[in-house]
């Protein structure tokens, strides 16, 4: 049985449409948009990611007995709004950014217009999704870029809650890593699963040499032994006597890395082992990445730093009412202008501006009616960012499952390539493309 999303939310969305459903103005037709005002962490770009987990959870908003009894029991809403809540759903347009675009801020990443009532109540479990999944796909962006051509393997469940720990392999894997420890991450989404022995296994037998035999006899010469439980060159030497100079890798989880690495190299290439690859772990972060950049290591396996976002565990972005129509029908933008929480009203199309192929800024046109948005056409120069993605309550299947996660780090990897060189450095900065608003 499906699991109801709607309780996943926040009291104070409930008590305004209780209250709007009151004065009438629940009705009012109007548009959300999705953006972050600025990019956590002095990063230089973000990466949207979680989209189709988002449409996932709108097409699961429902009301059943048991949120509805809690709601009266606890008199959370009247009796009216709980009316109104059995039969929610939400029958609106979502347009949006693709899952795996990369983003700056101001970038309108959702748009979503439907009544007050059927769109307010998203806005929790949307910031929910979309804030951290977009911080872990920043993150492993980022250490995607300094892993360069080597693979990485996510393998940070331990350190997440159980159901964040899916949801970060698979915003990992959209931003380019090549699999993940976690199971239902690969039932799931249909992320590659990868993993061997942790220091356990070794610890279990007699010797080492009795762990690696069994290993071997299980899973082949191919598998990847641990190599650091106790001294790392005798492990390097047991490995090798053990599977032979065939040993597919092994596994280094301690140590000064660069010195360790290239130690065990020149201990495997002595040996004959000469194709068998080093993979290290421990606490790997993008800056421990980037400075194995010269070691001799083959792939690593980064953990608990990229579930939670490299120390930027949200990606800040908000939820706003842009727009809305008056008591008389007529649309009107609305904005906040609180001291640095001003927002832009009106409702928007995003296009990235391009010189021979690489990004020159984030172009968003404010439209000043809402009728006519300003098309593709228009800007021959720049590429469209907004999709559709639910449309009549409808969303859009290519999104969804498995094949939504693999168009979404096949578009990531694209996008990726337009990025300018200065977008790729590690360093606190300013975003590296400029947002540009004009009117249209």
């Amino acid at each position: 049985m499906t699991r109801s999303t709607a309780l996943l939310t926040d009291r104070y969305e409930l008590t305004m449409l209780d209250a709007g459903l009151r004065d009438g103005t629940a009705h009012r037709r109007c548009v959300f948009e999705v953006f972050g005002r600025r990019l956590s962490g002095g990063r230089r770009f973000g990466v949207v990611a979680g989209t189709g987990r988002l449409l996932d959870a709108i097409r699961d908003f429902r009301f059943g007995d048991d949120e509805l009894k809690y709601l009266r029991d606890n008199r959370i809403v009247d009796a009216t709004t709980v009316e109104f809540l059995a039969g929610y759903r939400f029958t609106g347009s979502i347009s949006g950014y693709r899952e795996g675009e990369t983003y700056f801020p101001g970038s309108p990443l959702l748009t979503i217009e439907g009544t007050f009532a059927e769109a307010v109540i998203l806005e929790t479990l949307a910031l929910s999704v979309l804030n951290f999944d977009s911080a872990v796909a920043t993150a492993a962006a980022r250490m995607s870029i300094a892993a360069g051509e080597r693979p990485l393997a996510e393998m940070g469940s331990r350190r997440a809650g159980e159901e964040s720990a899916v949801a970060a392999a698979r915003a990992a894997y959209i931003a380019g890593f090549s699999a993940t420890s976690n199971l239902e991450a690969g039932r799931r989404w249909g992320v590659p699963t990868m993993g061997t022995a942790a220091h356990a296994w070794t610890l279990l037998h007699d010797t080492e040499e009795d762990a690696f035999r069994s290993q071997i006899a299980a899973l082949g010469t191919d598998t990847t032994l641990l190599i650091d439980t106790y001294d790392i060159a005798e492990g390097v030497r047991t490995a090798v006597r053990v599977a032979g100079s065939e040993l597919g890798g092994v596994r280094i989880d301690s140590g000064d890395l660069p010195i360790v690495a290239a130690e065990v190299r020149a201990l495997l290439d002595e040996l004959g082992a000469n194709g068998t690859r080093i993979t290290v772990t421990s606490d790997l972060d993008e800056y421990a990445i980037a400075a194995l950049a010269a070691s001799p290591v083959d792939s690593y396996g980064v953990g608990t730093s990229v579930v939670t976002g490299s120390g930027t565990p949200t990606a800040g972005l908000v939820f706003k009412l842009v727009a809305r129509a008056d008591a008389d029908g007529s649309w009107v933008p609305v904005a906040k202008a609180s001291a640095q929480k001003a927002s832009h009203g009106g409702r928007k199309a995003a296009f990235r501006t391009l010189d021979a192929g690489t990004a020159t800024s984030e172009l968003i046109v404010v439209s000043d009616g809402f009728e006519h948005l300003s098309t593709a056409a228009e800007h021959p120069d720049a590429r469209a960012l907004q999709v559709p993605l639910v449309v009549d309550g409808e969303p859009d299947a290519t999104a969804l499952g498995a094949a939504g996660v693999a168009a979404a780090r096949a578009h990531h990897a694209r996008v990726r390539e337009e990025l300018p060189v200065r977008a790729l450095a590690l360093s606190r900065s300013d975003p590296a493309l400029p947002t540009e608003y004009v009117e249209a």
